[in-house]
């Protein structure tokens, strides 16, 4: 049985193997001047936006800390949610390489508002404070919430009125704009997003993640950026050539909304089981849930996954462009099984409970 833990553990999609290997004939110019990057970058201009800068990186993290490293100063700060992938997966990788502040906001679902982000105080022209810069989103959220269009276009209207840029994580995009039924665009570019990246790793690519400049006065700086953090690849015609594989028929809609359904294929049937509760809104490739603690071994004894809050043994079920109906419906074959157990055995306790005289009970012997 495959994992539900994460979409990375997934499998490349042989699409994306066949370009790679296309690629490799011959020599190529290094560092990107090569008419495989070429093709690449205009692909992704008619994805995004002819006005778009591309640049392509080896991971998530990487293309996060280049776009934030185009529009930060060490002495500004960035407004996200406090569950941002920025926040919690990436070993403080914005702080320590950019010198610059997170400020997290509490959210119930992972996504901001305008509210929230109005609600910061910024403390404008206190040179003892940080100054605000940037507010970042992650469309899907990592809760597998998704931002509709209007949403992020009031997040990116309420940061431009206050001399705010707005950063986009896009590491499940595709999955966004396919639970969305729109473009890749339509969920984020078109709205006003002023950098975002493209994921392309979660998504049946080797290692592959495109950072989209969508403001002309920062695309300058764009491969200074990638150059000094580490993440130029010489032999960038490889990471090129995944991105021509996955829009080539959008390629990407198909794998992110396989990887959708089967997680609402999954959500469908752990959602009637006993002791799970679905906390979060399915939307994209993930289910939330709160299972009871004893049965979690048990779970993952068919097939790995996070539990994501111990305290609450809410659990994160992750479905991948590879999941098939036969992993699912194994899963929760065995989710019956294990649940089913836990509440007969919880059943069989109070009924026996019930069976001791009121006078006996809590008394010592």
């Amino acid at each position: 049985m495959k994992s539900f833990a994460s979409d990375n553990y997934a499998a490349v999609h042989p699409a994306v193997l066949q370009a790679i290997t296309a690629a490799n004939v011959e020599h190529a110019p290094s560092y990107g001047a090569d008419p495989v990057t070429e093709r690449a970058i205009e692909v992704l201009r008619a994805e995004f936006g002819s006005h778009a800068t591309v640049a392509f990186v080896s991971n998530g993290t990487g293309a996060n800390v280049v776009g934030l490293r185009l529009m930060l100063r060490p002495w500004e700060h960035v407004i996200g949610a406090r569950t941002a992938h920025i926040a919690c997966d990436e070993c403080g990788a914005p702080e320590q390489l950019l010198g610059a502040k997170l400020k997290l906001v509490d959210t119930p679902d992972g996504k901001l508002t305008p509210e929230l982000v109005a609600a910061v105080p910024e403390y404008l022209g206190d040179m003892h404070r940080t100054q605000p810069r940037v507010v970042s989103i992650s469309q899907a959220t990592e809760y597998g919430t998704v931002y509709s269009p209007a949403e992020v276009g009031a997040l990116a209207e309420a940061a431009h009125s206050r001399g705010l840029y707005l950063h986009l994580d896009g590491a499940r995009l595709a999955n966004a704009a396919a639970s969305l039924g729109v473009s890749l665009a339509q969920a984020s570019s078109d709205c006003g997003v002023d950098v975002l990246s493209f994921g392309g790793t979660k998504n049946g690519l080797m290692g592959a993640e495109a950072v989209v400049v969508l403001r002309p006065e920062l695309a300058d700086a764009l491969p200074y950026a990638r150059k000094q953090l580490m993440q130029l690849q010489s032999k960038g015609r490889f990471l090129a050539a995944q991105f021509l594989a996955t829009t080539d028929g959008e390629l990407w809609r198909t794998t992110a909304a396989h990887a959708n359904a089967m997680a609402a294929r999954l959500e469908a049937g752990i959602s009637c089981l006993p002791g799970v509760t679905i906390t979060q809104r399915r939307q994209v490739n993930v289910v939330f849930a709160t299972v009871p603690p004893s049965a979690v071994s048990g779970l993952q004894q068919a097939a790995p996954f996070y539990v994501w809050d111990e305290a609450s043994t809410e659990v994160r079920l992750m479905c991948s462009w590879d999941t098939t109906e036969a992993d699912v419906d194994a899963f929760v074959a065995n989710a019956a099984m294990v649940l089913g157990a836990e509440a007969l055995g919880a059943e069989v306790g109070r009924s026996a409970e019930a069976a001791i005289p009121l006078t006996s009970r809590g008394q010592s012997t």
